[in-house]
């Protein structure tokens, strides 16, 4: 004999139907408690695994629950998937509790819709969707990029959140800051902004690396991390530089949360000549990022931070490396920068300066919005700014054009 508590008798009917589904369950017997014991929950959300066949969703309750629990399938919840939970206590002085939840959901159709729920296996959130990631480098990755988005000042929100019920991108990418205080008010602003990070993952014909800049201006929080993460790092450039690897995924693509390069009027790293992201630690210049990126053929860096945008020409130790005169972004001879911090923040823009422009700085902006990112195939890429200010108008566009992904020479 099962018995079963269940909180809402609105949900007697779904959590029995997926109960005898998932465990074939012959003999329940039905009780109730009042709803205000459980909490719903919430700030559901969901990354990719480390293949097109897995799906990480994190969730949160209120309360103590434990048996962190996920529902899917395709157009019916006949699997299940075990989670587990962490206690998370805030530093404010009302101790605000939750409970945080995660449970990877496996054995995945690559590129297939699925339905899931998520909870305790009693009181379980809404049915939601999500499609799997495709398998393989033959397709196109459509993917929406931003930095900086704060739960004050949200501009660019309800144009992403219409883009994305349109179906128009495959993936999403954030490059840092996605929520600004969010200690703030007893952690109640960390409740209504949650995400989740990913250090390296393939893409269709791309590799991503996801970067942490903040290691080179923490180091109160340990000294090795920068010299870890740069181990790290390298292992898996190696890894990714290999020819049957780079004939598979040619396109090395990396994200940091602040820039090498920028041309804004603040005295951010990006504005000194010798930035830490770039050139590493002071003096001894070590565990720099540019060098390390330029030797393994980086394509690519996406950066943030500065609350604007800024795309920059083909670019390596602070010279521009365009491909030639008439078509700089074909056959690139050092990486293509891009900064895209301007989606929407309580601290608003970061002006750039007025006198003069930097050699490498092609394209500025001040627009709150967002970028847009299609990996078309293996020697093409698209990149396109989108201005909210403008309704939605594409301010900038860039195709780059390799016929040949390696180091540089």
């Amino acid at each position: 004999m099962l018995y079963l508590i269940v909180s809402d008798p609105r949900l007697v009917y779904k959590v029995l139907l997926a109960l005898v589904t998932a465990w074939e369950v012959e003999n329940i017997l039905v009780s109730s408690i009042p709803l205000k014991d459980f909490k719903q929950p919430e700030q559901i959300h969901i990354s990719f695994g480390d293949d097109p066949t897995k799906m990480l969703v994190t969730w949160s309750t209120m309360n103590v629950t434990q048996n962190a629990t996920c529902l899917y399938g395709i157009g019916t919840t006949n699997m299940i998937a075990k989670g587990y939970t962490r206690k998370f206590v805030d530093g404010g002085p009302q101790q605000h509790t939750q409970f945080i939840h995660r449970a990877t959901l496996i054995n995945l159709k690559p590129g297939t819709r699925y339905v899931y729920s998520c909870g305790n296996g009693v009181l379980m959130s809404d049915l939601l969707t999500f499609v799997s990631m495709k398998d393989g480098s033959d397709w196109s990755p459509r993917i929406a990029l931003f930095g900086d988005l704060g739960f004050v000042n949200p501009q660019s929100v309800p144009r992403l959140i219409n883009d994305t019920k349109k179906g128009m991108y495959d993936a999403i990418f954030h490059v840092g800051d996605f929520g600004y205080d969010l200690d703030a008010q007893n952690g109640h602003i960390g409740d209504k902004i949650c995400a989740t990070n990913s250090n390296s993952f393939n893409i269709g014909p791309a590799h991503v690396i996801s970067i942490s800049t903040e290691y080179f201006f923490y180091l109160y929080y340990g000294l090795m991390q920068v010299p870890r993460q740069y181990e790290w790092l390298e292992n898996d450039l190696k890894e990714a530089a290999k020819p049957e690897n780079r004939a598979k995924r040619p396109w090395i693509i990396t994200m940091g949360h602040r820039p090498m390069y920028c041309s804004n009027n603040d005295n951010d790293d990006c504005t000194h000549h010798e930035s830490l992201v770039r050139v590493g630690v002071p003096y001894l210049h070590l565990f720099g990022l540019e060098k390390l990126f330029h030797q393994y053929g980086v394509d690519v860096m996406v950066w943030a931070h500065e609350h604007s945008y800024e795309r920059l020409w083909p670019v390596y130790d602070r010279k521009v490396m365009n491909g030639s005169r008439d078509e700089p972004y074909t056959n690139p001879k050092a990486p293509v920068h891009f900064v895209t911090g301007s989606a929407g923040c309580q601290e608003r823009h970061d002006p750039f300066k007025n006198q003069t422009i930097p050699e490498w700085s092609a394209v500025r902006s001040l627009d709150y919005g967002y970028s847009r990112m299609q990996i078309v195939n293996s020697s093409h890429l698209y990149w396109e700014q989108v201005s909210d200010d403008k309704d939605g108008a594409v301010i900038d566009k860039v195709m780059i054009i390799k016929d040949k992904h390696g180091p540089y020479e």
